[in-house]
């Protein structure tokens, strides 16, 4: 599925620009010389180039000021050429990234990390949708799996990950962007096992990502459940002596469970790293037109996850936003969204 994702968006952009319209292009500024950093960024650049978008990266010395940054910011915000602008996380001590995050255009913000893209998720408002959240609901809809009414736990808080997971499904559905209309329950790290496992036990739906190995057995699951498993740990595997990834579920130790199987494998473009829960790239083409609606494609490129349900494997993508029409200088990010 992962291929014929990436083979939509490329169609997507060629018709995009067939249009007349520029080529996508996303800025990514790197700060320092983490390696892990390093890789996913190179690897973030070969999946836009994969399906057409042009790309850049703006690499900083690990002491660079935060009003540099800023600066850096400011200068692409004002830029047509740029599409999304993304930051690479974490970005050293002495930067608040908070303040780097919300100095990203709205509109151009591709992890959807701005104060205001946070903000009018939360108020059920069209908005940039944080990676993995978009994903989840994704691999929601491709497979079919219902939503109205079910039960779902949500295992991770985390702004970017489990707070906008929870804001998409249990939204009403009535409003500018998806709601799944789902009852959910959030719990985290220090969620008693025991207290999970009586809220995982009554789930149709569960959705984990807290960063903790093994923290969803099968015995934890009823039959039929949906689990989707966006966790990222590196642990040692003392059969090879090497590390390797893995998610937050496992069903090997307490023996298989028919109706679910998550099994987090990175393809197309691996941009995962331990101080995030997941992130992929996708492309938001937005045409600009004079009128007040707007045209949005959205399309997917990422990490996949393999669910088995009913018996069948279904392969997934994750996705993340990036729009392809910077506000104007001078338009105010109101106007900006009001026109969508």
């Amino acid at each position: 599925m992962a291929k014929q994702i990436q083979k939509e968006i490329q169609r997507g952009v060629e018709s995009w620009i067939s249009l007349g319209n520029r080529r996508p292009h996303l800025s990514i500024i790197l700060v320092g010389d983490n390696p892990a950093s390093h890789t996913y960024v190179r690897k973030k650049i070969r999946a836009a180039s994969a399906v057409g978008i042009c790309s850049e990266i703006i690499l900083k010395p690990k002491d660079v000021s935060q009003e540099e940054l800023l600066d850096i910011t400011d200068q692409l915000n004002l830029d047509p050429r740029v599409s999304g602008i993304l930051v690479q996380l974490p970005l050293p001590d002495h930067v608040d990234e908070r303040t780097v995050c919300n100095g990203i255009a709205p509109e151009k913000d591709v992890d959807g990390f701005h104060i205001i893209n946070i903000g009018r998720l939360c108020l059920d408002q069209r908005s940039l949708i944080p990676a993995t959240a978009s994903a989840v609901w994704e691999i929601i809809k491709r497979t079919g799996i219902e939503t109205f009414g079910k039960n779902v736990v949500v295992a991770g808080r985390s702004k970017n990950v489990g707070m906008p997971i929870a804001m998409l499904l249990h939204t009403d559905g009535e409003h500018e962007r998806p709601g799944g209309d789902a009852t959910v329950t959030i719990a985290h790290r220090y969620t008693p096992k025991e207290q999970l496992k009586t809220h995982t036990q009554l789930a149709d739906i569960i959705i984990v990502a807290a960063g903790i190995p093994k923290l969803i057995t099968s015995d934890m699951v009823k039959e039929g459940a949906a689990v989707i498993d966006v966790g990222i740990n590196y642990v040692h595997d003392p059969v090879t002596g090497k590390t390797k990834l893995v998610g937050d579920v496992d069903f090997e130790e307490s023996g298989p469970q028919p109706m679910v199987y998550p099994s987090p494998s990175m393809v197309l473009n691996e941009t995962k790293h331990p101080g995030t829960q997941a992130y992929c790239l996708s492309l938001v083409l937005k045409k600009r037109k004079e009128t007040p609606r707007t045209l949005v494609l959205q399309y997917i490129v990422g990490t996949e996850v393999q669910i088995r349900n009913s018996g069948e494997n279904t392969l997934l993508s994750s996705q993340a936003v990036i729009p392809a029409v910077p506000a104007r200088d001078g338009a105010s990010r109101e106007e900006v969204w009001l026109s969508m």
